[in-house]
């Protein structure tokens, strides 16, 4: 698209939906880009019909079956009548499938043809209800069904931990590169459950050694390789594989290594370089709500303003950044950073409002993470002083977290949880 003086500013969701029209063919994946181009609107379109040439559209009939379709729906508020082009399109109020994406961008807007024209999320809320639940989605994988955070039939993701640290708060030194016990270790987790593994080799608990990034890199990067490599099991082909790191470098040679997911608890702040890295790689991203570095958030606890409205905006800040940066919408997952520059309290107050937080404005429809497996507030709460052995506390914060709407769990006891988030899931999802 730069090439062809066309910048993507924003883009909506992802969403899937029946065929309209001609309803014998496959669903269709539905998107909304903001751009920015000197292209007046005839030249505009000549781009994009070559771009659909180029991506082997071939039409044979009208409304039918295609690969790609670009289409423009809008240009500032200029109003196009020519036998090649009409904008606004013509259609696009009553296309739900248009509406909806278009949403996620301006919801206030309205057509520039008419005064008393609705507002794109009036028209799309006074349509028909869909067949079929509008969810949007998010890619893990491709040997995944991408996470649908609206469905109320979803299943929850777990994410095991896999930390190639000597210093983690619970299972430092734990894990061995050693070939054999790397195997079994990720046959446990993967047979067990786990869909995506979070390979780590920084500790982010307060005051732990900070390492180089070739450290990191020599760390994580050969049980990386190991699961992709062609001698593995089948199983550990499908799996996800994230990597627990905030460095630009780390996450650009695990991505090239083979991983799927950039899992920064900095959300972008700790390493400028990250956001558009992540951005140029085009994997899927987790911003994590965090003040400070891992060495100061614990003095970084006070929100005047309520918890639940600072942790949802500065959040949402992290995910326009993430956006200016060139990341899709579809590719970011949140996590509201339990642990993370919030006290005892707080932690547990994030797991009641979770709900709360999912609905923010600007938040809607991303799908979230949640870790609290073996965390400090477990152990107050508990009176278990070894993380290790925090396992029914976690269950129920794990619990929490499903009924509040979480997609993913991150996890150490990948074996238990998974029967707990069974459990969770026949109950909620449903």
């Amino acid at each position: 698209m730069d090439r062809r003086n066309i910048k993507v500013l924003r883009t909506s969701s992802l969403y899937e939906t029946q065929a309209m029209y001609v309803e014998d063919q496959q669903n269709f994946i539905n998107g909304v880009c903001e751009v920015k181009t000197s292209l007046d609107p005839s030249g505009l379109l000549d781009e994009l019909k070559d771009i659909e040439k180029l991506l082997g559209r071939e039409q044979t009939v009208d409304k039918g079956p295609r690969n790609i379709d670009l289409d423009i729906l809008l240009y500032n508020a200029e109003i196009v009548e020519h036998p090649r082009l009409s904008i606004p399109h013509k259609l696009m109020m009553e296309r739900e499938f248009v509406l909806r994406p278009l949403c996620d961008l301006i919801p206030g807007g309205s057509l520039p043809s008419s005064e008393d024209s609705p507002t794109f999320l009036a028209q799309l809320n006074s349509l028909p209800s869909p067949n079929i639940s509008r969810s949007p989605l998010t890619p893990l994988t491709p040997y995944q069904p991408p996470i649908q955070s609206l469905s109320p039939t979803r299943r929850t993701h777990i994410m095991a931990v896999l930390n190639l640290t000597p210093d983690s708060f619970s299972d430092g030194g734990l894990h061995s590169l050693e070939r054999a016990s790397l195997t079994a270790t990720l046959k446990t987790f993967v047979f067990s459950g786990a869909t995506i593994i979070d390979i780590g080799g920084q500790s982010t608990c307060p005051h732990a050694p900070e390492i180089t990034a070739s450290e990191e890199s020599l760390r994580i990067l050969p049980a990386i390789r190991h699961m992709r490599s062609r001698l593995a099991p089948p199983k550990f082909a499908e799996t996800a594989i994230s990597v627990d790191t905030y460095r630009s470098s780390v996450a650009y040679a695990a991505v090239g290594a083979g991983a799927d997911i950039v899992n920064d608890v900095s959300a972008g702040t700790l390493d400028p370089d990250l956001l558009s890295t992540v951005a140029d790689l085009g994997c899927s991203i987790i911003l994590t709500h965090m003040r400070g570095t891992p060495d100061t958030m614990t003095t970084l606890t006070s929100y005047p303003d309520g918890l639940i409205p600072t942790v949802a905006r500065e959040l949402a800040a992290r995910v326009r950044a993430a956006e200016e940066a060139g990341i899709r919408r579809w590719r970011i997952i949140l996590d509201p950073g339990i642990g993370f520059a919030k006290t005892s309290a707080q932690n547990l107050q994030l797991l009641r409002r979770l709900d709360e937080l999912r609905a923010y404005e600007g938040l809607q429809g991303l799908p979230w993470l949640v870790g609290t497996s073996r965390k400090g507030f477990i152990g107050l709460v508990t009176g278990v002083s070894e993380a290790s052995e925090r396992t029914w506390g976690t269950a129920a914060a794990v619990t929490a977290a499903v009924k509040g709407g979480a997609d993913v769990v991150r996890v150490h006891d990948v074996v238990e949880m998974s029967q707990v988030v069974k459990m969770a899931d026949a109950i909620w999802r449903v």
